[in-house]
């Protein structure tokens, strides 16, 4: 009787599709007759069918046996909208400067909003629509962190301008799925932004701080200390573009306000000198000019092909200065000949060479040949002088140094002079050059 109760229990085996995990649910009825029942085999009998049970779900938990490996339904999934009142970045309390988001398009959003997005099947990088329901603008922007208070979120000066926000505004953030950027194009609303060298790289590194952009947005971005607006012209494929790791062509429209410079027409005036009676220049031959006509282009264009020129009017003549030494047969090119510089006097040798003597002269070797050979010791006091006197002429350029120095070579050169030289340069051979030498006729006789 009482083991017939015990397989009528029905316990029931529940499995959450979100979590995966299966519980056992059991009545009340059992403990109940657990604990009432005198039979100790009875009770036993309940408790080990219980046991069975709780091995069945402890399988499921472990195993899961790919039961629900199958990707949620759609009907499943829901999409991010919410309300929030909107403020400016210089209103987030705090101790740290986060200038950081003016300089792009990413909001700061409450941590209840990161809770809801865990739990939808978005995708990623997650990006929002941003909806002003008063004045019907919209724009979409990327999250920075989820660090504002419940019910606010923070948002850049221009992206507030753009929605026509004020301080507390409410704004509808949805969350949604943009394509990726293949072109853009903006226009600068100021000249100002052509004084930089090069736009492009200036714009690559500011929209590294933007998530998506918007047809019809006025984007700022800080350059130098200067903020610059540019107006997003056209984007595709799409109206809102992604352009978080994309590959995308920028284009300029000319900058707002722009005019092309004018430019200035030089008319020439000629002076009363230049009007002059050209009477009394030579014939010219107006009927032949070389290279005249026209010429046809490649591609056919027309532009830049200028007519045949006109004759020339004897005002254009300039009269130059005949040349009267003019030889017929010969042809003289005259050159624009600057005058070459008066290049200055150098010493005799270089001043090293005074010095090394000098050095050379009071050596030992040299003092004791000079004591060998002539029986004094040399005199090396002008080697000495002679060197310091070089060193005047190049540096200073003393006339007294150059005189001097120069005056000191002529006496060495005179010195050398005097002395003949051993053996004399024969022009011819000797007379007698085929007969015996002296020494040879003494031996033989």
């Amino acid at each position: 009787m009482v083991s017939g109760l015990v397989l009528g229990w029905e316990t029931t085996v529940k499995v959450r599709p979100h979590t995966q995990r299966c519980t056992v649910t059991v009545p009340t009825s059992v403990t109940g007759v657990c604990r009432g029942t005198a039979t100790l085999s009875a009770c036993f009998t309940c408790y080990v069918f219980l046991l069975w049970k709780a091995l069945a779900c402890f399988c499921v938990n472990t195993f899961s046996f790919n039961m629900f490996d199958h990707p949620l339904p759609r009907a499943f999934q829901s999409r991010f909208s919410t309300q929030y009142r909107c403020y400016s970045v210089s209103m987030l309390a705090g101790p740290n400067d986060r200038s950081d988001v003016e300089k792009g398009g990413k909001i700061i959003m409450p941590p209840s909003a990161l809770d809801q997005l865990s739990r939808l099947n978005i995708t990623y990088p997650m990006l929002f629509k941003l909806t002003n329901k008063n004045s019907d603008r919209m724009t979409h922007c990327g999250v920075l962190e989820f660090v504002a208070d419940e019910g606010i979120c923070y948002l850049p000066h221009w992206m507030m301008q753009n929605l026509l926000l004020e301080e507390g505004g409410l704004v509808q953030v949805e969350s949604v799925n943009l394509m990726v950027a293949t072109y853009s194009k903006f226009q600068p609303q100021s000249p100002d932004f052509l004084d930089i060298t090069n736009p492009k790289a200036v714009l690559e590194n500011a929209l590294r701080n933007f998530a998506c952009l918007t047809t019809g947005d006025v984007i700022a971005i800080n350059y130098n200390e200067k903020i610059y607006e540019l107006r997003v012209m056209e984007t595709k494929p799409d109206k809102a573009v992604s352009i978080i790791e994309c590959d995308m062509n920028v284009d300029f429209d000319a900058p707002l306000g722009y005019k092309e410079p004018e430019r200035k027409q030089y008319q020439h005036e000629e002076s009363p000198e230049e009007e002059a009676d050209h009477s009394s220049y030579a014939d010219v031959d107006m009927g032949f000019r070389a290279f005249t006509g026209s010429g046809n282009r490649l591609d056919g264009k027309k532009k830049g092909i200028e007519p045949s020129p006109a004759p020339l009017d004897p005002s254009d003549i300039k009269r130059g200065i005949p040349n009267y030494e003019f030889k017929i047969g010969k042809i003289t090119f005259i050159r624009n000949s600057r005058p070459q510089p008066k290049k200055l006097e150098d010493p005799p040798r270089p001043c090293d060479d005074y010095w090394s003597e000098f050095k050379h002269c009071r050596s030992f070797q040299h003092l004791f040949h000079s004591y060998y050979t002539f029986g004094s010791a040399p005199s090396c006091q002008q080697w000495k002088l002679d060197y310091y006197s070089c060193q005047e002429w190049e540096k200073h350029h003393s006339a007294q140094a150059k005189d001097a120095l120069q005056a000191s070579e002529r006496k060495r050169v005179e010195e050398k002079q005097r002395y003949k030289p051993v053996w004399e340069l024969r022009k011819k051979p000797p007379h007698d050059w085929y007969l015996p030498l002296q020494d040879e006729r003494e031996n033989k006789s």
